[in-house]
């Protein structure tokens, strides 16, 4: 007996690929954030330790942290954009949760079902 294989039509395709992507998309960011999380800790960990041995004044501290927050905010600002941008082109933020589409799907059968009721309704034309 041959065993059939299914292969997945076009559009499948592209959403398994589409999946696939937006997987390691997420895989990258979070790695992205767990680094710059990491990277923080670090440097205040090293700007305190500097303080502490007296290299640095804590002024000196203050103003390296908040120097490195500030670039880090408008780093962030900038990586949110791109974001946005590859994510629209994946269609990310357009996914719509399954209840969504349920509900799409729900209200689309009955506006199709009170059409036909209404055009059964209605006498042919002789």
């Amino acid at each position: 007996m041959e065993s059939v294989v299914h292969l997945p039509c076009q559009t499948e395709q592209k959403h398994l690929i589409k999946v696939i992507m937006e997987k390691e998309f997420k895989k990258f960011l979070y790695a992205g954030v767990d680094l710059a999380a990491a990277a923080s800790e670090k440097f205040q960990s090293t700007v305190s330790e500097l303080v502490t041995k007296g290299k640095i004044s804590s002024d000196e501290g203050k103003k390296l942290v908040d120097d490195f927050f500030a670039k880090s905010e408008e780093r962030k600002a900038e990586f949110e954009k791109k974001y946005k941008e590859f994510s629209d082109k994946l269609g990310i933020n357009k996914k719509k949760n399954e209840e969504e589409e349920l509900e799409e799907l729900r209200k689309k059968v009955s506006d199709l079902e009170s059409k036909l009721t209404k055009t059964k309704a209605t006498p042919a034309a002789k």
